[in-house]
């Protein structure tokens, strides 16, 4: 497999291991979803270690015993360390103009908005071009109403 690719798809594996396990840790189901957890985040780890030797010099393998918000922040930690990576053609990049293309969003949607977090991020880039795209519509329906109505009135006076 291309190593891109790959570490694509190994940073997608940490976001969803770190959602998991501070999910499972809001329920109480610690016991095998910790366990799970950390054996993921190890092997993910291995294998990043191996596709670039840096990796794990900075991050190291956690302990058996790890709590669920431990393995949770490990994995966000890792995923953001390949965020610059990943993000061409993939990530946050993919949702540029959804704003203004409905096939764009739900696209978006269906590939990153898994979770409040990812929601609130996009939602936290496009208000301000939402906001400025509704005043600006805003602007131009009010001068569009004003000209129908001079042009009625200047109809109705002939």
């Amino acid at each position: 497999m291309e190593r891109k690719k790959e570490i694509t798809k190994l940073v997608n594996v940490l976001r969803r291991t770190a959602r998991m396990a501070q999910q499972a840790g809001w329920t109480g189901n610690d016991d095998d979803a910790a366990a799970f957890s950390v054996e993921q985040y190890n092997r993910v780890l291995a294998r990043l270690s191996d596709l670039e030797e840096g990796t794990a010099s900075i991050f190291e393998p956690l302990s058996s015993d790890a709590s669920l918000s431990v393995v949770a922040l490990a994995c966000r930690q890792l995923a953001a360390y390949y965020e610059d990576d990943v993000r061409s053609g993939h990530g946050w990049g993919r949702v540029y103009g959804a704003a203004f293309d409905s096939d764009s969003f739900k696209d978006f949607w269906r590939q990153s908005a898994r979770d409040v977090e990812d929601l609130g991020e996009f939602i936290r880039e496009n208000i301000e071009a939402w906001a400025h795209r509704r005043t600006h519509h805003s602007r131009d329906d009010d001068a569009e109403e004003e000209q129908a109505d001079k042009d009625r009135q200047e109809n109705g006076s002939s």
